[in-house]
């Protein structure tokens, strides 16, 4: 798409291309070709020059750069083609090129690192990598490889339904259709813990300008201003501007995302004043821009403001790490991995293995995703849960949903909050398909507690039904996972104190009124006693 620009736009666009090597392109030359990796980290247009020793070499602005190809897919009919020659590894990997261009590289080079050996990227194709693994630190015998071709989620089930792949990659959870066509061809159930695996979560975040006052936007008002019905900040509490809304090119996952997010099937058509090609190139411009603002993976927020979110019923959710992990952040996704039943080596599964442990999550992290390790937070009065809750014990009066509350005001100061927060699947009392790896996760983070520390499980239900009786649910519900806990754990928590409660309907993280709300609100929270913070 052409990306439009005006006025102070333009300059900004400029410096950002001199300052980053960033370029807007207006105009398509003739020898001209993108290089672009699927987290952002690179973005660069110029003219093909060469392709040698597994790099891209291009003319910029800038001079001669050397990218390698390992990093990026080349876009551009002056790319080189790779012919067509099949390549072979002991594993192929397929599908999301989110994953396979933004996480994958640094996923196998840790992995690589976690056996002591060497992880040898090349480019074999356009948007395809092998990884070859070299035993004794890159000095010894080939130990391995593994081939990630990355393009799409669609194509990681088409992948494993055809047996041409061990391992699928997407940003998306397997659908009934995809599964069952699986599960038909012998594959197993594509659901189950040791064929799903939840590997990340990633977070789209709206930025602003630093200095823009306006921090908390409701949906409604988000809708407003993507849609053009609100062009000022004035009309949002803030100063008399313009608002320079910098959108993604609309064949993107992100805009996918974000639009769906904000107006389902019913996607505007409205022209927003700059489109950035990537995360990099619309953080860049709304921090140099003050009036701008735009959308972003959690990673490139970088020097510019997050805005918190403000639901149709009121409740705030702020894009950190921590709401990313509890699930409660309005726009996050989960990053999956998934494997056939019946054609799993063991090549395949020590790297999945390693994908969903603890060694995995620096890397994770580094790649700009957010990784599943367990996170603390304080629960003290300045907590906006706290905050919340004493105004909502104050509506109710003198009462027993009132009094529910202040209970849990009374309690919940007494701890801090693990970012470990446990669901159902709909209608059951089994925990959801990330359940599992959370708990296992946990029982690992708590066995190295000091003895004498206290956790309540705390239960919490929707608002279906009356709330005496989703009390009761919600604790019936905390202690079937104390009990599935300490079944788990078996003598490796002895030393560790733990408890439930449960308190309904109250607290409510999501709205109540769409199904997806509803399955946020049935959940377990871990809450660890505040002495015990190290």
């Amino acid at each position: 798409m052409v990306t439009r620009l005006t006025g102070q736009l333009k300059a900004t666009a400029a410096c950002i291309a001199l300052a980053s090597g960033l370029m807007f392109s207006n105009a398509a030359f003739a020898e001209q070709v993108t290089l672009k990796s699927a987290d952002g980290t690179v973005n660069l247009v110029g003219d093909f020059v060469d392709f040698t020793d597994d790099n891209f070499i291009i003319m910029t602005p800038l001079g001669e750069l050397r990218i390698s190809a390992s990093r990026v897919r080349c876009e551009g009919a002056a790319c080189p083609q790779f012919g067509s020659e099949t390549v072979s590894a002991d594993v192929e990997i397929a599908g999301s090129d989110t994953i396979g261009l933004g996480m994958m590289p640094l996923l196998m080079t840790g992995f690589a690192a976690s056996m002591d050996a060497d992880a040898e990227l090349k480019n074999t194709g356009a948007g395809q990598t092998l990884a070859t693994l070299i035993g004794d630190g890159g000095f010894g015998e080939e130990i391995g490889s593994y081939l990630v071709s990355a393009t799409n989620d669609n194509d990681a089930f088409t992948a494993l339904l055809e047996g041409s792949a061990e391992v699928g990659m997407s940003s998306r959870r397997i659908t009934k259709e995809e599964a069952q066509a699986l599960r038909a061809a012998g594959a197993g159930n594509m659901v189950s813990p040791k064929q799903e695996r939840i590997v990340a979560v990633d977070s789209m975040v709206v930025i602003t300008h630093p200095s823009n006052e306006v921090d908390h936007l409701t949906i409604d008002q988000l809708r407003g201003v993507f849609s053009g019905r609100i062009t000022n900040w004035r009309q949002l509490g803030g100063p008399d501007r313009d608002i320079n809304v910098i959108g993604r090119p609309d064949d993107s996952a992100s805009y996918d995302y974000f639009m769906s997010y904000l107006f389902g099937e019913q996607v505007p058509n409205h022209l927003p004043q700059a489109i950035g090609q990537d995360d990099q190139q619309v953080s860049n411009t709304v921090y140099l821009d003050r009036n701008a603002i735009g959308y972003v993976g959690y990673a490139f927020q970088r020097g510019a403001q997050p805005v918190t979110l403000v639901n149709e019923c009121g409740i705030a959710s702020t894009p950190d790490a921590f709401s990313a992990k509890t699930e409660e952040y309005d726009m996050s996704r989960r990053m999956y991995l998934y494997s056939r039943a019946d054609n799993l080596d063991g090549s395949s599964q020590a790297f999945l293995d390693y994908a969903i442990s603890n060694e995995a999550d620096g890397v994770i992290g580094k790649s700009g995703f957010i990784d599943l390790g367990i996170l603390r937070r304080a629960q003290d009065l300045t907590d906006e849960r706290v905050t919340a809750l004493s105004t909502e014990a104050s509506s109710y009066g003198v009462g027993f949903e009132g009094d529910v509350i202040r209970e849990m005001l009374g309690e919940m100061t007494n701890y801090d909050r693990l970012s470990t927060t446990l669901r159902f699947r709909t209608g059951s009392s089994r925990l959801d398909e990330r359940g599992m790896l959370d708990l296992q996760r946990m029982v690992d983070y708590l066995e190295n507690q000091p003895a004498g520390t206290a956790i309540n499980f705390v239960g919490f239900t929707d608002d279906v039904g009356a709330f005496e009786a989703n009390r009761r649910l919600s604790f019936e519900r905390a202690n079937s996972v104390l009990q599935e806990v300490r079944q788990f754990a078996g003598d490796r928590l002895d030393h560790i104190d733990m408890s439930s409660n449960g308190y309904g309907e109250v607290a409510a993280s999501a709205c109540n009124i769409t199904d997806r709300g509803k399955s946020i609100n049935r959940r377990v929270e871990v809450w660890i006693s505040n002495d015990s913070a190290t």
